[in-house]
């Protein structure tokens, strides 16, 4: 699943941001409303925690404008007002969930989860190629008959290099697409990754390496 946090206090959103990386989300952030549509239609989250009261853009303008383009991803707005009159105004405007200020960071997690869950789906639930099958709904992999048990970013790199149909995918987009912008784009996360994952899948190595370009499933 990935986040989009906006919000202006730069402490609240590295905690709400690190605290569900802990969870195993990827986390992106985001402190005005402007820069949240752009990134929004960059990253394609599939949940937004949205503080209300943004700078440059309102928060109540972000939700309007992602209900507009018929953005499917859950809002769960925050905002330090509380009263029964603006958490309804909120869901008026396209809200999916509203939390009020200070709140229990094991109920923000609850909440932003089960937005998840109520996202529609937009890609194929069961990917083949190469002798390979992803049911993504069921988290189940197997190469032929043999079931193959994966991280959740082993099984995010496959699921891309699967969705790119026998196109390249960089280095570069798998970083993008299965980790987020807190990682550093010098790790050697995506190598270590793609060593794991070719040692689960097993031989003959179904995962074609072009130096300099990316991977590929033929």
């Amino acid at each position: 699943m990935r986040v989009l946090v906006v919000e202006d206090d730069e402490t609240l959103a590295e905690i709400i941001a690190e605290g569900l990386r802990e969870h195993d989300l990827v986390v992106d952030v985001t402190r005005d409303g402007a820069e949240a549509l752009e990134r929004a239609g960059q990253i394609g989250p599939d949940v937004i925690v949205l503080d209300r009261d943004l700078p440059i853009l309102h928060g109540d303008d972000v939700c309007r404008a992602l209900v507009r383009a018929g953005s499917p991803a859950r809002v769960l707005m925050l905002t330090a007002d509380g009263a029964v009159e603006s958490r309804v105004e909120g869901l008026a405007i396209g809200a999916d969930d509203y939390l009020p200020k200070p709140f229990a960071f094991i109920e923000l997690v609850a909440r932003v989860t089960a937005l998840g869950r109520r996202t529609p789906p937009r890609r194929p639930t069961v990917l083949r190629r190469a002798g390979i099958s992803m049911d993504v709904g069921r988290h189940e992999v197997r190469r032929g008959e043999r079931s193959v048990q994966l991280t959740r970013k082993e099984f995010g790199v496959l699921a891309a290099l699967l969705r790119a149909e026998g196109e390249l995918v960089s280095a570069e987009r798998l970083l993008d697409t299965v980790w987020d912008e807190h990682t550093d784009p010098f790790t050697g996360a995506v190598r270590t990754t793609l060593k794991t994952l070719r040692q689960k899948l097993g031989e003959p190595d179904p995962i074609v390496t072009v130096i300099g370009r990316g991977y590929r499933l033929p």
